[in-house]
Order: C-alpha cells, then sequence, then structure tokens
C-alpha cells in the first residue's frame, strides 16, 4: 500500500485543506514495527500483517474470493480429524518482525489457548492457505510461501484464479532443503491424502 507524502501541514499531499493526518501506528518506531505491535498499535486496520518488519495493509476482497474461502473452509471443517481445527484469517507469528496472515490455517487443537487469542505458532500450523490477488502476487507467490517454510510448516496451498475458476497448487515441506516442493496442481478437483484425507469439488464454486 502506498502512502503519499505528508504536506508541512500534516494533511496528505493533494488532499483538499482540512483533511484528517494520518495517524500515529502509520509511522514505524525507530526500532521498527515487531509481532506483538499488531495487538497494541490503536486504529490499526482489521487483518493487517506484518512482513518483514512493514505493515501490510489488505484490499477489498473479490467475489472470487469470497467464494473459494467458503468452500475451502466448509471442507476442510468436515474433513478434519478430531485434533485439528480450520482457522479463517488469522495471524501466524514466525519471529520478531513476520507475523502474516493466512486466508487459512489447519492447526492443531491444542494450539488454542484462549478465547482472547490473536495469533499462532508456527508449530501449531499443519496447513496455510493463500488465495493469490491482483495486489498480493509477488507475496503469496513468493514471500509468504518462504517465510512458511522456514517456520517449519509442512504443507502450503496456492490458489490461483484462472478465468473464474480455481487452480490450487499443493506444496509439501521437504526436511533436506528447507522449502516447498510441488507435489499436484489440481483444476476440477482437489482430491489429497495429506495433511489429512480431503476430496474437494473445485467446480462447486459456481453453484455458491
Amino acid at each position: 500500500m502506498s502512502i503519499a507524502p505528508l504536506t508541512e501541514a500534516g494533511a496528505l499531499d493533494g488532499d483538499i485543506s482540512g483533511s484528517e493526518p494520518l495517524p500515529r501506528w502509520v509511522f514505524p518506531p525507530e526500532s521498527g514495527f515487531t509481532a506483538d505491535d499488531l495487538d497494541r498499535l490503536p486504529g490499526i486496520p482489521p487483518h493487517t500483517e506484518l512482513i518483514d518488519g512493514s505493515l501490510i495493509f489488505v484490499s477489498p476482497q473479490t467475489r472470487f474470493h469470497s467464494l473459494i474461502m467458503f468452500l475451502l473452509e466448509r471442507e476442510l471443517r468436515r474433513a478434519a480429524p478430531v485434533d485439528m481445527r480450520v482457522r479463517r484469517e488469522m495471524t501466524v507469528t514466525l519471529g520478531k518482525r513476520q507475523r502474516p496472515e493466512p486466508d487459512l490455517i489447519v492447526v492443531r487443537a491444542d494450539g488454542d489457548t484462549s478465547p482472547q487469542q490473536t495469533t499462532y505458532q508456527p508449530a501449531d500450523v499443519v496447513l496455510a492457505v493463500e488465495v493469490v490477488s491482483a495486489e498480493s502476487e509477488i507475496r503469496d507467490r513468493e514471500r509468504k510461501p518462504a517465510l512458511y517454510a522456514a517456520a517449519g510448516i509442512p504443507h502450503f496451498w496456492r490458489i490461483e484464479n484462472a478465468e473464474g475458476h480455481p487452480t490450487v497448487y499443493v506444496y509439501e515441506l521437504d526436511p533436506a532443503t528447507g522449502s516447498y516442493a510441488l507435489t499436484g496442481i489440481h483444476h476440477d478437483r482437489l482430491k489429497l491424502g495429506l495433511p489429512f484425507e480431503v476430496d474437494i469439488d473445485l467446480a462447486e464454486i459456481d453453484d455458491l
């Protein structure tokens, strides 16, 4: 997200006279933002992420994004074993300056610590899912998978919009290299045995 420069009066350059100044949390402290800051910055927008010490703000959700999220969340909840839970739009604290928010995660049940919990640890996460958006292509395809792999999250799915239909790229962590290996590309049906048995009719997105 780009931010226009401030004028001497404190308003955004190009704004009309009398515009509100930028909130204090836009400006990082001298030491930079940390993962804990997401819980204490007043007025921070919902679903803000921290990647490489920078605050990342989300764009409005597309219809495709909403539909595929609904489909995957519903089917993962049906398929998940009793010792796992599906969570939507919750952050994972990967390090002091890394706190991304995957679109979906599957976590171990004992990773739930309290109703006030705002984040998970990477050891709690079995699967991270990202639905690629136009404004987040590089993050979703490159930076975030690299962070998830480095943190040891064993499974990662990347969902691409192919003219309104989902294509699911499935990755598994290679412990020898510490990076993800592509294990399959799925168009009409997502049928897998890991991290647990799933069989999802991706074409159902047309009926939602």
